[in-house]
């Protein structure tokens, strides 16, 4: 069994703004694309074009119609990839050592020479963000694009993950969540970022911002007051009505 690396000075991990976010799903296709070329074995696709297709995908968006009190249906897209948890329960349950996080940056990787395909840490992950490549039979999960941020022949603008680089309403942002200084530890400290299901004690890396107090707005439609209202009382109600919400879906 793997053991994790004490914390490091570096936090690196994304912050996605959820009153941002529209769903249009460039982040997956992006992220798809860089994928199947860098880091690991390629992300593959199992009869693409058929009656059944599948594949491995290493971000995901979410939709969900929702129905706020007195107000129509509205839509939450909420985008979910590997979390890179503090203490990530996928890297202690694996048997080979192949999954590990790394202490300078906190990064969770796989090694894929030496994961056997055993599937344990996609049990272990409470998030569901481990995905099994149908091809290689071997565990793929979000990088931060590693192969990306650190290298110097890219121009600076583009040494970030390719999700954050191409989502057009700049709702992903990428950065060092140790450094109080940073522009993501900023807007968590501004918006009350989110952790995703904190009750599961992996004290997950990314964070999510919920949607701005309705007095933020401008020209904003009066029917999404009755959704806003307990993120206007405490950010953290967000979730907790996101969490109600889909249960009865």
């Amino acid at each position: 069994m793997t053991t994790l690396p004490p914390p490091g000075p570096v936090k690196l991990g994304l912050v996605i703004d959820l009153d941002t976010c529209v769903g249009c799903h460039a982040c997956v296709v992006a992220c798809k694309g860089w994928n199947d070329q860098a880091y690991g074995a390629p992300l593959s696709d199992q009869d693409p074009y058929g009656a059944d297709p599948s594949g491995t995908f290493l971000n995901r968006v979410h939709s969900y119609e929702v129905t706020p009190p007195d107000a129509p249906p509205q839509l939450v897209h909420f985008p979910k990839s590997c979390l890179h948890c503090e203490d990530a329960p996928c890297v202690t349950v694996c048997p080979t050592g192949a999954s590990y996080k790394r202490a300078e940056d906190g990064i969770v990787l796989v090694n894929e020479s030496a994961c056997i395909g055993c599937g344990l840490c996609a049990w272990a992950c409470p998030y569901g963000t481990r995905e099994m490549d149908g091809a290689e039979q071997v565990m793929k999960k979000c990088t931060l694009c590693v192969d990306r941020i650190y290298n110097e022949t890219l121009p600076e603008e583009d040494r970030q993950p390719a999700c954050v680089r191409t989502c057009p309403a700049k709702a992903r942002h990428f950065g060092d969540l140790n450094d109080p200084d940073s522009a993501v530890s900023q807007l968590v400290a501004e918006r009350g970022g989110i952790s995703l299901m904190p009750e599961m004690g992996t004290k997950p890396v990314n964070q999510y911002l919920p949607p701005r107090p309705r007095d933020t707005w401008e020209g904003e439609v009066d029917v999404l007051a009755p959704w806003l209202e307990p993120v206007a009382e405490e950010p953290k109600g967000f979730l907790a009505w996101l969490d109600k919400t889909l249960e009865r879906l």
